[in-house]
Parts: structure tokens; sequence; C-alpha cells
């Protein structure tokens, strides 16, 4: 059979458009249909409900309505009786559609332009599509591509099977592009929006530094090597945090390379960014203590509960440790996820001078003793008054000076200053007005009771309402940047586990919630 040209060249149009597009040909056929189809309702009526084939063969077009089949017609473009209905189809029921073939027409300019429209849409839609789905898979990958153009400081890259956009904030400081110009970047992000999918590059992304040092690595891209965290300040210097998997290999040499050659290429790609390879480490004071390379530490004290550090490091190392601009312990911070004050070893002295100071004040005031008694308490390491009032008695008698008798004496002073201290504050809670139900909650104190009723918490049904940072408080940013707002039991021994708990028992004394029920597990039963 022969196929009229205008009918292949219908199918040539398709091949062209589906290479051009980089989309599937069925794709492009399925909008020439829908295209037709739209052309068609505008001939034949926008009710009538017209189906438009393409033979893939021949490409030829068939047109046809589906007519609704029913008892008494209202509308001959688009019901059919039903004896009608059995002349095509025998089995035709009440509410099966009936295909009737329409004959060919020519589009007018209205018509024909209306098609345009949709079969340009519905190519342009397809083609938005391939780009997201082939894009969305690639998160967390570097993509080479040119330079297209620069517009405001962010330059578009053309990808060859689509564009991306380098905004100004994800270049590395000071760097240049021009149109043509070969680039690497990290791609972050890929977004479906109206216009389009948005595909976003950053060359400025931690993850491109550890993607850089895959390619170049070849034991971190067989997973010999891993790298463990990146913290970066963009153009000027970068951490990362290695490890070894196979105890033969150093993960630091490894990605060194020979005479640096390794780290050198990434450094080249990254404009002269400096990089430090750390050697990671699972406990955190030795993790802390690479981290802040090259500076040398003297002495580390964790304070796991709230993340938070104390470096000591001689006086000549102050400088080191922080950076230039505080650029090495920031970055030490992001690295480790911890955040770290640094101190001299001098400033660590004039502290510890000033807390045993203090301790030995407190002791004196609260159990009427001399200062020679008070520093020797403090320098056993009593931090306070109920550490004296709980401590067995045989221990205190072993301080030198102390007898049985004095450290009788001493225990006896501080349960009594305690419970001065606890009549005080029991009378400033009745002053506040707080209710006493409160001590009822369990970890509930008396200088915790006075704290609330300072902040207006008087009664269960306050605790109730209260969130966990409302009484421990809560840190915003993170390392260097983190700002601590301080919550109403700010300075009081309590951790923000036993903060939550005092809340969810005040909701269930308050009938809010229910009781949490405890699992019991069933012994297993025993074999006789």
């Amino acid at each position: 059979m022969a196929i009229s040209a205008n009918r292949l060249e219908l199918l040539q149009i398709a091949d062209a458009v589906a290479r051009e597009k980089q989309i599937d040909r069925e794709i492009v056929l399925q909008a020439m249909e829908d295209a037709i189809q739209r052309a068609a309702r505008s001939r034949y009526g926008s009710e009538t409900e017209v189906r438009a084939e393409i033979n893939r063969r021949t490409g030829e077009i068939r047109l046809s309505r589906l007519l609704l089949v029913m008892e008494q017609i209202e509308n001959d473009s688009i019901h059919v009786s039903l004896p009608d209905a059995r002349k095509k189809n025998p089995a035709a029921q009440i509410g099966d559609y009936i295909a009737e073939t329409l004959p060919p027409f020519d589009f007018g300019r209205i018509a024909a332009q209306s098609s345009k429209q949709v079969l340009v849409q519905e190519i342009r839609s397809a083609e938005r599509d391939r780009q997201y789905d082939e894009f969305k898979d690639r998160i967390g990958e570097i993509i080479n591509g040119t330079v297209k153009r620069v517009e405001y400081g962010n330059v578009i890259v053309d990808l060859g099977r689509g564009e991306a956009v380098l905004r100004r904030d994800e270049l590395i400081p000071r760097e240049t592009f021009r149109p043509g110009d070969r680039i690497r970047t990290y791609l972050y992000d890929v977004r479906r929006e109206q216009r389009g999918p948005q595909i976003f590059l950053s060359r400025t992304h931690p993850q491109f530094v550890e993607r850089l040092f895959r390619q170049e690595v070849p034991e971190i891209y067989d997973g010999i090597i891993e790298i463990k965290a990146v913290a970066r300040d963009p153009g000027s210097r970068a951490k990362i945090a290695v490890i070894s998997n196979d105890s033969s290999i150093d993960p630091v040499g490894a990605c060194v390379g020979m005479r640096g050659s390794r780290v050198q290429a990434v450094v080249q790609e990254l404009q002269g960014e400096k990089i430090d390879i750390i050697p990671w480490s699972e406990d955190v004071a030795t993790f802390i203590v690479n981290a802040l390379q090259p500076a040398e530490v003297a002495k580390v004290v964790l304070d796991e509960e709230s993340e938070r550090i104390e470096v000591v490091v001689p006086d000549d190392q102050l400088s080191l440790a922080i950076g230039r601009r505080g650029q090495n312990v920031r970055l030490a911070s992001q690295l480790t996820g911890w955040d770290i004050d640094i101190m001299t070893e001098a400033e660590e002295s004039s502290r510890r001078q000033k807390e045993f100071q203090e301790r030995t004040t407190t002791f004196m005031d609260a159990l009427n003793v001399d200062e020679v008694v008070g520093q020797l308490l403090a320098s056993e390491g009593f931090t306070s008054v109920s550490d004296l009032a709980l401590v067995d008695p045989a221990e205190l008698a072993t301080i030198e000076g102390f007898d049985e008798e004095t450290a009788a004496e001493i225990q006896n002073r501080a349960k009594d200053a305690l419970t001065a201290k606890e009549t005080e504050l029991q009378q400033k809670c009745d002053t506040l007005g707080v209710a006493a139900e409160m001590a009822e909650i369990e970890g509930m104190t008396a200088e915790i009771m006075v704290r609330l009723g300072e902040n207006d918490i008087k009664n269960i049904d306050d605790l109730a309402g209260c969130a966990t940072d409302d009484l421990s408080g809560w840190v915003e940013g993170k390392g260097a940047q983190a700002v601590k707002t301080a919550g109403f039991l700010d300075g009081i021994a309590i951790s923000r586990d036993e903060a939550e708990a005092m809340i969810m028992a005040a909701r269930v004394k308050a009938g809010w919630i229910e009781a949490p029920v405890e699992e019991v597990q069933a012994e297993p039963e025993l074999s006789a």
C-alpha cells in the first residue's frame, strides 16, 4: 500500500522533534494526537468526545467520536440510541460507549493555531519531565558543563541535556567565569517549578571537596578509605576527617598522594584552597585535638550533655589554635559538631584559682569555718555544701588535720546549712504563691520551685503548659556561631531530659494526657 508524502512527513517531524528535544518519539506522537483532538473539537463541538489516532507505521490519522449508549437521546452529537448502537456492536448495553468514525476535515487558521499551542505545550512539558527525571537522581554528583552566560553574577551552565544555575553565593570568592569556559560543579538540588525543573549547582558546598577527593583517590572510591566529615571556608581553607577500613593503609598519606599530587589536584580545582587532612577517631577528645591541628593541645575537658569542650593550649599556641579571624577553631567546630572553647594555660590557671576561691568562700560562709578549713575542703574536690552533707564521714576524717570528731562536726554544720537554705527557699515559695502540689512532681526541689515561681510558673497547669526549651533554654546555630538562650532553670544542675520528664509528669497529673503504660516482658516458662 502506498503511503502519501504528507503522512510520511508527519512521522519524520515526530522523529526530528524527539531527537532534538531528547524525548521519546511516542510522547511526541501522543502530543500530536492531543493537538488534533483539540482542533477536531473546535470543528465538531467542544462537548463532543473526539479521539485521534496516528498510525505509528503509516502516519495515517483516524478520527472518531465516542457516543454514550442511552435509552433516550438528549444530544445526538454525544449520545446514541441502543438500537443504533447494536447495529455496530450487537453486544452494546446502556452506559457503554460506541466509537463512530469521523470524516477528515481541513484545519482552519484558528484551529491550526490552537493545535500548535497544544503541541508546543505538550512537548515542552515532556521535555521538562525528562530533564527532572534525569537530574533528580544525580543529586550529590559532580557535573561537568560549559558556561553559557553570566547574569548578575549568576552563572548559567549548559549541561548538554539541560541548563543549570550556579548562583553567585555558590561561587568560590574571587573566581570568575566567561561564556565558553569549562566548569566542574556539585549538583545539590533539583526542583520542579512552574517554568520547568530548576537545577542548582555549587562550588562552595562541603560535599564538593569530598566528591573531588573521591575522583582523585582510588581508595576512597573503592571504600577502603572513608571521609567522615568535611568543613569548609570556601576559597580559603578546608578540613576533612578520614578513616581507613584497612589497617595497612594510612588514610592521610593516601589522600595526600605521592609528593602531594592527589591533594594538589583538588587544591587547584578549588582555586588554591588549603586543605587539612585529619585522621578521624571515635574518641571525641582525640578527634577534636586532631581537628585543631597544627596547634598543640595541652588538655581538654568534655561536657557531653551540651556537646561542649574546653581546650587548653600553651600560651604560644593560642593564635595558631584560633586561626586567622577564628578560622581554625571555627572549622574544627564544624568538623566535629562540638562547641569549642579555647583558653591558654595561664587563663585556665587563673580560672581554677577563682573557682577555688569561690568554693572556699562558700564553705567559710555556710559552715562558719576559717579560711584554712575552707581551702582544705575545696582542695579535696568538694564543690558544694550538699557534697559534704552526703559524703561518708570516714572519708572526711581522712583529710589531713581532720579527725572523726571534726569530720562529724563539719557534716552536721553542712546539714544544718542545707536545712536553713531549704527553709528559706520554702518561705520564698510561699511568698511567690507556688502551689504545694508542685513538690509532688518527681525531681522537683525547693530551688527549682522558687525559680519557676519567679518566672510565673506557680501550679501544675502552668508547668504542664511549658515546653522543654522554656525550662532548659535552646541553642541557635552551630559551632562558633551558636547563640545560647537561657531557660527558667539555667544555672541549676538539671538535664534537658529531666526537665522534659517533669513537664510530662505535670501533664499526667493535670489530666492532659494518660500516664504511659510500662511494658512488662513475660518471663520465659521453664520446661519441666
